[in-house]
């Protein structure tokens, strides 16, 4: 380990590095060919012949307390993330040169974040400031900061950055858009005969090559910079735009952990097509399980200049979590709560609300609706009320959003764009189970819980889901989950060194934590 004080920014990343590197080895590597034990207060688990030991708690999360450990000569020692991935390199056999860089990159990123936020001052707004607050990422990938493009500090979200985005005037006969776009108009003023365009500026210096000939011969014109600072949210390529309360999702053509971010053809068409097809089942949801709340994406705007310009320049209008929430309720991004901080005054009722508001139209969504919810940390946010209680749970990202398939009628809608929108039944439920069980609540009960035991907040969720089931006749995928059944945990090591599309990602079992309370 290092030898620079402990809350030194590379210290501090180090250990959050190699503690994500550590789970996914639990969790993808040692794990399936049954090489982990459990022997309290450590965890063990052998990669590459080697035994590894790291105290913890938590459960499923995998928090650990105090340094993981590996066995030399008959010695314990200090276990770093470089040579826990060169264990991993051993183990899987080698063959992914890049693999040791991106590891290498993202704890780079969060040593240089750390040291940002010790002068930067986080947003007022308290829904904004949570949305900043990701420094580590996910705790179960081996790169959770690997960023891509030199100018990425400039816009980062974690540093707490703000910025004028660029507009451009985009010529009536080259407009491609679809749905209500009218907000985008409020941003500033084109001339006759053009439509504005906002554009994030680190995309328009990606795209510099490309845009050079629309510029110069009028189908695009420069109108320089907004009269307002845009704030990232945390997905970095989605901000937060004041002067139209509005969220807006650009392309960004750099790599975000698992994938180039970028608003595709077929999804930019694919966020309108499902917000219209949402609107009744978030109605009737909000009328079954009230304090449901989803932010629309009625339109989208973009450049008809060919399928690169077209998706590189495309913008998705989201409607803000601030025009959803009704008054005196302040969202939050939960995957900030996931982060250990204060507990509440009264753990258990606290978290009975959170597991009401979040689970249980998640699973009905699926269930009575047939909708794919994707319910991870960062796409939802949490309402509280003056007394910090969750009240309300806002559901966002049209992208993650599905339909399940043979339960809509999709005709009329383009093929691509209708197979972009639909998962297969068991794909789904599959989807569901880990963004809800395994992501969001085991790393939330996790938080809640501290250095103690989760198995009350696991009787909760348990009692909670139980009164669902029964009042919904007990569906055999909820009869399964409440009977212990194991929970699918995307595999994001593997997809990782396998070098695959995100979409691509295949699931381990993971132990249920209902399993010990059936």
């Amino acid at each position: 380990m290092t030898s620079l004080a402990l809350d030194s920014p590379a210290a501090v990343a180090e250990e959050a590095s190699l503690a994500a590197l550590l789970r996914c080895c639990v969790r993808e590597v040692a794990g399936p060919r049954g090489q982990v034990w459990h022997a309290e207060p450590y965890v063990l688990l052998r990669v590459a012949d080697t035994l590894l030991r790291v105290r913890t708690h938590g459960g499923l999360a995998l928090r650990f307390q105090g340094p993981p450990e590996w066995l030399e000569r008959g010695s314990w020692q200090p276990l770093s993330a470089d040579l826990l991935v060169r264990l991993v390199e051993t183990e899987l056999g080698g063959a992914n040169e890049e693999f040791a860089d991106q590891v290498s990159m993202s704890r780079g990123a969060m040593t240089a974040l750390l040291a940002v936020r010790r002068d930067a001052l986080p947003p007022a707004d308290p829904w904004l400031a949570s949305e900043q607050g990701l420094v580590f990422g996910h705790p179960f990938h081996p790169s959770p900061k690997a960023r891509g493009g030199a100018d990425w500090l400039r816009y980062a979200p974690e540093a707490h950055a703000s910025f004028r985005l660029r507009l451009l005037g985009v010529r009536h006969d080259v407009l491609a858009e679809a749905g209500d776009t009218g907000p985008l108009d409020d941003l500033g003023t084109a001339p006759r005969g053009y439509s504005l365009l906002p554009a994030h500026p680190w995309q328009l210096d990606l795209l510099a090559a490309e845009l050079a000939a629309p510029l110069a011969d009028g189908r695009l014109i420069d109108l320089g910079h907004g009269s307002h600072a845009a704030v990232p949210t945390s997905s970095v390529r989605t901000v937060y735009e004041p002067r139209i309360d509005r969220c807006l999702k650009f392309s960004l053509d750099v790599r975000i952990t698992n994938c180039v971010r970028k608003n595709s053809w077929y999804e930019l068409a694919g966020a309108v097509e499902l917000t219209r097809r949402l609107e009744p089942v978030f109605r009737e949801l909000s009328a079954d399980f009230p304090g449901t709340r989803w932010l629309p994406e009625p339109g989208y705007r973009s450049a008809g200049l060919g399928t690169r310009l077209l998706e590189g320049l495309g913008v998705i209008i989201r409607t803000s979590p601030w025009s959803v929430c009704r008054p005196g309720v302040t969202p939050l991004l939960s995957g900030a709560l996931a982060v250990p901080g204060e507990l509440p005054a009264e753990p258990l009722r606290w978290w009975r609300a959170y597991v009401e508001r979040v689970a249980l139209p998640v699973l009905d969504a699926y269930l009575t609706h047939g909708v794919v919810l994707e319910p991870h940390l960062q796409n939802v946010l949490i309402g509280v009320d003056a007394a910090g209680l969750p009240v309300e749970a806002v559901f966002r990202d049209m992208e993650g959003t599905k339909l399940v398939a043979g339960r809509h009628d999709l005709s009329g809608v383009p093929d691509r764009v209708a197979e972009a929108l639909t998962y297969d039944p068991a794909g789904g439920w599959n989807r569901v189970l880990y963004c809800l069980m395994v992501n969001h609540l085991t790393e939330i009960a996790a938080s809640l819980a501290g250095p103690g035991s989760t198995r009350e907040l696991w009787a909760v969720v348990q009692e909670v889901l139980a009164g669902y089931a029964d009042a919904r006749g007990w569906p055999q995928p909820l009869s399964d989950l409440l009977a212990g059944a194991p929970l699918p945990a995307k595999a994001n090591l593997s997809v990782r060194w396998a070098r695959s599309a995100d979409r691509f990602a295949e699931y381990v079992p993971v132990a249920n934590p209902l399993a010990v309370l059936s």
